[in-house]
């Protein structure tokens, strides 16, 4: 089975790792989950963490095909229309995108500012679409439950889970989000566990649970043996039980209005106002 080169960048202000996965013996790349720094208390962004992907992509003079995200992620504000600015490729999503901004127009009262046919993205894929990375095959399996859209992208030996999987010692991603459905993960994560014991696992974020280093890689085997949530013999009810009580008790992200309103727009900004700025909106008692 083909074997790519993974290069990952760890983002620690929100846990998250975004990864370049590129041919081995070739040019052809994609991003995925890339993240643009946000400074929540000044509303302002800046471009230090996508540039060393982007340094990184010129270094090794490869050629991005893809920006691929894994859902609209609520933790963190997206650099995809920056990178694809820098270096190009179509930024690409579930087709269930559209779900997850009917959801947050109607949360946000975004009414017809917002269209919710995932427009904004270049690409939609569907559950179990293929898509070429160059030579590398890619495969898009469906993982929904912690969001409506989102998935894992398979490709060769490697599959990129989003937040569907943390690593083993941490179990799940939350299902309370609108949309949200942990019985939907518990079967997301049957459908990874189909894949080969070997596959390559590389998750979205790791908030190194008991003090141990951040990890990023993991395998399927052990996630199927050892996931504190949904490995070993645990049953499915069990697991829903679990995470609707684990979920009642979780405070909203740090960062979730920001960018859950900028990512379900491809990372593109509210359209400016007649004085030329971009402004999102804060719900009171909402969320």
């Amino acid at each position: 089975m083909l074997k790519p080169e993974v290069e990952v960048f760890h983002h620690a202000d929100t846990g998250t790792f975004s990864y370049v996965v590129h041919e081995p013996d070739g040019r052809a790349a994609a991003i995925i989950d890339p993240v643009l720094d946000y400074d929540p208390a000044a509303a302002s962004t800046n471009t230090e963490s996508a540039d060393q992907i982007a340094a990184f992509v010129s270094a090794r003079k490869l050629d991005v095909l893809w920006i691929l995200e894994t859902h609209a992620h609520a933790d963190h504000v997206t650099a995809a229309p920056y990178l694809q600015k820098r270096l190009g490729g179509l930024i690409g999503i579930s087709s269930g995108i559209a779900k997850v901004q009917a959801k947050f127009r109607d949360e946000l009262n975004l009414g017809a500012a917002l269209p919710t046919d995932g427009s904004q993205f270049d690409r939609l894929f569907d559950a179990g679409e293929t898509f070429d990375i160059g030579t590398m095959k890619t495969r898009v399996i469906p993982t929904p439950g912690h969001t409506p859209d989102s998935v894992s992208y398979l490709v060769g030996d490697a599959v990129f889970v989003g937040d569907s999987l943390f690593m083993p010692d941490a179990g799940t991603a939350r299902c309370d989000f609108p949309g949200g459905d942990a019985r939907l993960l518990w079967q997301s994560t049957r459908r990874l566990f189909e894949l080969p014991d070997v596959t390559r696992m590389f998750v979205c974020h790791d908030y190194g649970p008991g003090g141990r280093e951040v990890r990023f890689e993991t395998t399927v085997g052990e996630q199927k043996n050892f996931n504190i949530h949904v490995g070993g013999g645990r049953s499915e009810d069990e697991f829903v039980a679990m995470r609707t009580k684990r979920d009642a008790g979780l405070g909203m992200p740090r960062l979730i209005l920001p960018a859950i309103q900028i990512n379900i727009r491809a990372g593109h900004p509210p359209d400016p106002e007649d004085n030329g700025v971009s402004y999102l909106k804060i719900p009171l008692n909402r969320l």
